[in-house]
């Protein structure tokens, strides 16, 4: 079974690379969609963290990154994969996820399948990232150290 774990991934850390981790134990292939949400201001490129997200994730043999644009449910449908997985970290999350699961299976059909975040990562938001990122913080503890090192030569 194809499962697809979307995101704008700015940057890709290490709750994510949790969620697409446990994934890849429980399906026999993963893909990363990397996508755009025009709501957010973005630290990197699409190129960038696509090419990151493929970094973080080399090691696990049955994981894809690809570039989501337009509809998840066409994406889905494109790459053979009926359905999401998304982590969950708070409630609003999944009020969040909800609705969107709902949307999916009605403009395509597709399940999601929501994971609660691991305790060491039930809190991390690439937003919370971004701002420590932008205000001179350090945040290797936080992020795959391929992304630390993207992030470092930013800085420079």
């Amino acid at each position: 079974m194809i499962v697809v774990v979307p995101g704008s991934f700015d940057p890709f850390h290490l709750g994510h690379l949790d969620v697409v981790t446990r994934a890849a134990q429980l399906f026999d292939e993963v893909v990363v969609a990397v996508g755009v949400n025009i709501t957010k201001n973005y630290l990197f490129t699409p190129g960038e963290r696509l090419e990151l997200a493929r970094e973080a994730t080399a090691f696990l043999p049955n994981v894809r990154v690809l570039q989501l644009e337009g509809l998840l449910v066409d994406f889905c449908a494109a790459v053979g994969a009926d359905t999401v997985v998304k982590g969950l970290r708070f409630g609003s999350d999944f009020d969040y996820e909800l609705q969107m699961a709902k949307i999916n299976d009605e403009l395509g059909g597709i399940e999601t399948l929501l994971l609660p975040a691991t305790s060491p990562f039930g809190t991390l938001s690439a937003t919370m990232i971004r701002e420590v990122v932008l205000a001179g913080g350090d945040v290797s503890a936080f992020v795959p150290v391929e992304v630390a090192k993207a992030i470092a030569a930013r800085k420079e």
